[in-house]
């Protein structure tokens, strides 16, 4: 479901706009999350906060993938899933939404989930160290790129002991981020991994995407962005795996390995 417009009213005598969005922002106006500097955790997802009122709900997470060319299956079951696995960990105290699964983006950093990489720390920030760390340790072929069995070495040398759920997301965000951003050779390259973490990727992305057609289930997973050097697909990465649970857990692309 979309979002409902927002609606512009002027006040005072010097007539001032105010936004007053019907959905959430009753207030007018950005959040207040927003007139402060976000975090790197923050900005990776404020980019799906569509209306900027701080609180993302499942229909704006679903306009977000698509915006940045992912088609109707993906985006309904990656707002379904990633606002029910989130939201509830971001969800201030005593504050009731129901059914809505809404994902508060002050509270994100509630929302990371163990055996990472560490590149955000508990607050959600950036930590440069461990972001060089991932190349260092694990880039053997190019000292600014990751091949897929370095991409693995790097998520069996971040499993935590019988933190399954952690390697379940760890697992799935890496590997949705290599499908879609490797280049020719197979490389998924360091300045790409650093446009996630600083939340500049997806933007470029709905900048740089193509249309989707057809809501067969191939074209719907099909992804295309500017990391799309092979136009790589979800869908033959889900046939290949052969597993129908698998084609659910793609869509959790939180990104904070």
């Amino acid at each position: 479901m979309a979002s409902k417009p927002a609606d512009v009213t002027a006040t005072g005598g010097g007539g001032v706009a105010v936004v007053r969005d019907n959905n959430n922002n009753a207030g007018g106006g950005e959040a207040e999350v927003y007139r402060s500097e976000l975090t790197p955790l923050q900005k990776h997802v404020a980019f799906f906060d569509r209306n900027k009122d701080g609180i993302i709900y499942p229909s704006e997470t679903y306009q977000g993938f698509r915006a940045i060319g992912a088609g109707v299956v993906l985006s309904a079951v990656g707002a379904v899933f990633i606002n029910g696995g989130l939201g509830p960990k971001t969800i201030p105290e005593n504050t009731k939404t129901g059914l809505k699964l809404p994902i508060y983006v002050k509270n994100i950093h509630k929302g990371k989930h163990g055996s990472d990489s560490g590149v955000y720390d508990a607050n959600g920030r950036f930590v440069p160290e461990k972001f060089e760390e991932i190349f260092k340790k694990h880039a053997h072929t190019r000292p600014d790129a990751l091949t897929d069995k370095e991409l693995k070495e790097l998520l069996q040398s971040n499993r935590e002991p019988k933190d399954f759920k952690g390697w379940l997301g760890g697992f799935t965000e890496w590997k949705v981020l290599y499908y879609l951003c490797k280049d020719k050779d197979g490389f998924l390259h360091k300045d790409t991994v650093r446009a996630v973490y600083d939340g500049s990727l997806f933007a470029k992305m709905e900048q740089d995407k193509q249309p989707v057609t057809g809501f067969d289930l191939d074209a719907s997973l099909l992804v295309v962005g500017p990391c799309s050097h092979k136009m790589a697909t979800l869908g033959r990465l889900v046939r290949g795996r052969g597993d129908p649970f698998f084609s659910l857990t793609l869509s959790l692309s939180n990104l904070t390995a």
